[in-house]
This record gives C-alpha cells, sequence and structure tokens, in this order.
C-alpha cells in the first residue's frame, strides 16, 4: 500500500447472508488469506492513548495508522497510513518526543523507543471489491474478518488520495452500507479493541478512558 494514502472505513458486524448480498451487488472475491497481526506500543500506550497504531502484519510489514481530519463524527473513521519505514519511524518519534533516530529501519527503533508487542492475533480474511456507479466511480473493498478469539468484524473501506476525496467516499460507503443492511449508527469495535477487553482488561480500561475523556471534551476517539 502506498504512503500517505487516506483510509476511510466503516466497520460492521456481518451476518448470514452478507456475503451473498456482496455477490448480489455485483462484487469480486479477490482472495482469502489467513495472517497473523501483532500491535506495538509502549507499556503505557501511549501510542493508543494519541488514536495512533502500529501494527506488523505477517508477510506485509510494518503500518502506522496516524488520525485524519479533526472533528470527524459519525459510523466512519478516518485515518493516515504509513507503510514506508522511514516515514514510520519519522512519525513515531514525534509521537513520543523522541529524539529523531537513523534509518535502521523498525528493528532497530523497537528497543530505543521503549516499544514491545501488546497484542497479537491471527485473522481469517475473505476480500471483497466493488465499484459503485454513479457520478463518480470509486472501488470500495468490503474486509470480512474472523480472529482467532472468536470476534467476526466486516469493513467497508475506500482509500484516497487528498483530503477533499473523502466526501465523496463517504457517500459510498453509507451508500453500500446501506445496501448491505447495515443500521444507520451501527459501529462495533475493531479487532484489537476486543482482544483487549478479553484478555488484557487493564489496558482496555486505560484506552476506555481516555476516550471518556475526549467525549467529555467533544472530540472522537477512532480506533483501529
Amino acid at each position: 500500500m502506498a504512503q500517505g494514502l487516506i483510509e476511510v472505513e466503516r466497520k460492521f458486524i456481518p451476518g448470514p447472508a452478507t456475503e451473498e448480498r456482496l455477490q448480489e451487488l455485483g462484487s469480486t472475491l479477490e482472495h482469502q488469506i489467513t495472517f497473523r497481526d501483532s500491535y506495538y506500543d509502549t507499556p503505557e500506550l501511549r501510542l493508543m492513548r494519541a488514536d495512533h497504531w502500529l501494527r506488523q502484519r505477517e508477510g506485509s510489514g510494518w503500518e502506522l495508522k496516524c488520525p485524519g481530519a479533526a472533528g470527524v463524527s459519525g459510523p466512519h473513521t478516518e485515518y493516515m497510513e504509513l507503510t514506508a519505514e522511514p516515514a514510520i519511524v519519522a512519525k513515531l518519534c514525534e509521537v513520543l518526543g523522541a529524539e529523531v533516530l537513523g534509518a535502521g529501519g523498525m528493528a532497530a527503533v523497537l528497543g530505543p523507543l521503549g516499544l514491545q508487542e501488546v497484542a497479537s492475533f491471527v485473522t481469517k480474511r475473505s476480500a471483497w471489491k466493488l465499484v459503485l456507479l454513479g457520478a463518480e466511480e470509486l472501488p470500495l473493498r468490503v474486509d470480512l474478518d474472523t480472529a482467532d478469539f472468536g470476534y467476526a468484524v466486516g469493513e467497508v473501506e475506500a482509500l484516497v488520495h487528498e483530503e477533499a476525496e473523502v466526501p465523496t467516499a463517504l457517500e459510498k460507503i453509507h451508500s453500500l452500507s446501506s445496501l448491505l443492511g447495515v443500521p444507520a449508527q451501527e459501529k462495533p469495535p475493531a479487532k484489537l479493541i476486543v482482544y483487549l477487553q478479553r484478555f488484557q482488561p487493564q489496558d482496555y480500561e486505560l484506552l476506555l478512558e481516555v476516550n471518556r475523556s475526549r467525549e467529555t471534551t467533544g472530540s472522537q476517539t477512532s480506533r483501529q
């Protein structure tokens, strides 16, 4: 995935007829894969508490999701995705307030930045692709995931290059969500959040407190 793309997504709970409905809408099943995601953070979860999500995906490398535009509201989320290791390292140093480190790659900075694995799980994914016809055609991707701890979640996603393209992406995402029968305000948690809730409740409560604080100040926490 290219560096600097904006990911606009909406999660939903898939039903037994979701795949059949995708086929009816003309979606193409691109692939079915199984992979392990390992998430990294400081012991105090400084990245997650700042709404930054560092992940190493088996076979794909590193990715850092950073918050998108301020003031995002509704059942969707918006993130900037960084996949080039130099860009990830630079952003991590910025978020953690660390001195800018050399160009040794992620493996070289985990220790100096105090980063450690905080969660790891396997996901089985069916990836679908669909283009909704309209004034502007924008490919949409639907991922149907089942984690190895029993949680299933779907995601409608669009990738755009400019902030000005986000409203069109949102319109397409909401249209497809409606066609799939997703309730208007449904916003299920991401796999990582459910993993923490089930297996690391102290970390989950820490993130929950941060979210409550943000809601009190009128801002929204988007979680990966």
